[in-house]
C-alpha cells in the first residue's frame, strides 16, 4: 500500500510509556504480524516518518502497532495525542521477518519487539499451533495479552534486562518441540544476546527470522 491517510479506531496504555495504536483497515491492505508500516506526522520540524511493527494478530478490520514513547521525541509523543477518527498518512507493509503461518513458533523479544511477539504467538495459537515467549525487559508492557496467552496454553517467560536468556530459551523450544520457527526481535544489543542464546539452547539460529529495530 503506498502511502495513505489511515482513520485511527483507538489509542490506548499498554504499560510504562507505551501506547497501541489501531488503524482501521483499507480493503487494498494486506499485512501478517511481525511485518511493519511507515508511519508520517507533521512536527515542528516539518514532517516525519518512523517504522513500526504490527502487533495485532492479523489486520482483519483494524490493525495495532505498539509505540514506545520517548518524551524528547519528534514523532512519538504526536502518536500518543492521537484520538479515534484521526487520521494519519500510513504505508507499507515492510518487512520479511515475519510470520507466513509457521507451524510452532518461538518468540524472542527484548524492549518493544514484544508487540509482533505477542501477535504471532496470538495468531499461532489461534490456529492451533504451540507458542513460546521470552520477552526481556524491566519495564514489561502488554501484560495482558501476555497473561492470555498463558492462559491458553503458550510457553510466557518474562525475564528482567540483567538474566541471561540462555535457560529460558532452552526451556521455550522444548515446550513447544525442536521443529519450531523462531523470529527474534529488539534493537542491535538485544539480537546479539538473544542469537547467542537461541544457538546455546540447541535453536537453528541461521533459520531465525530476525528484525532490528535499530
Amino acid at each position: 500500500m503506498d502511502r495513505t491517510p489511515l482513520t485511527v479506531a483507538s489509542v490506548e496504555s499498554v504499560g510504562p510509556d507505551s501506547i497501541a495504536v489501531a488503524f482501521e483497515t483499507p480493503s487494498s491492505f494486506s499485512a501478517r504480524p511481525g511485518q511493519f508500516v511507515k508511519l508520517t506526522l507533521d512536527t515542528e520540524d516539518g514532517e516525519q516518518s518512523r517504522f513500526y511493527t504490527i502487533s495485532s494478530p492479523d489486520v482483519a478490520d483494524t490493525f495495532e502497532v505498539t509505540v514506545g514513547i520517548d518524551p524528547n521525541g519528534a514523532v512519538a509523543p504526536l502518536l500518543a495525542d492521537l484520538e479515534p477518527g484521526d487520521s494519519v498518512p500510513v504505508a507499507g507493509p515492510f518487512g520479511d521477518a515475519y510470520y507466513e503461518g509457521e507451524t510452532d513458533v518461538v518468540v524472542l523479544a527484548g524492549g518493544p519487539g514484544v508487540g509482533p511477539a505477542v501477535g504471532i504467538g496470538e495468531r499461532a495459537v489461534a490456529a492451533d499451533h504451540a507458542a513460546a515467549i521470552v520477552y526481556r525487559d524491566d519495564d514489561p508492557i502488554h501484560r495482558d495479552r501476555l497473561e492470555r496467552l498463558s492462559e491458553s496454553g503458550a510457553f510466557v517467560r518474562i525475564v528482567d534486562e540483567e538474566r541471561d536468556l540462555t535457560d529460558p530459551t532452552a526451556a521455550a523450544l522444548e515446550a513447544v518441540g525442536g521443529d519450531a520457527q523462531a523470529f527474534v526481535y529488539g534493537f542491535a544489543d538485544f539480537l546479539d544476546v538473544a542469537m547467542d542464546a537461541l544457538e546455546s539452547a540447541g535453536g537453528d539460529a541461521e533459520a531465525a527470522k530476525v528484525e532490528n529495530f535499530g
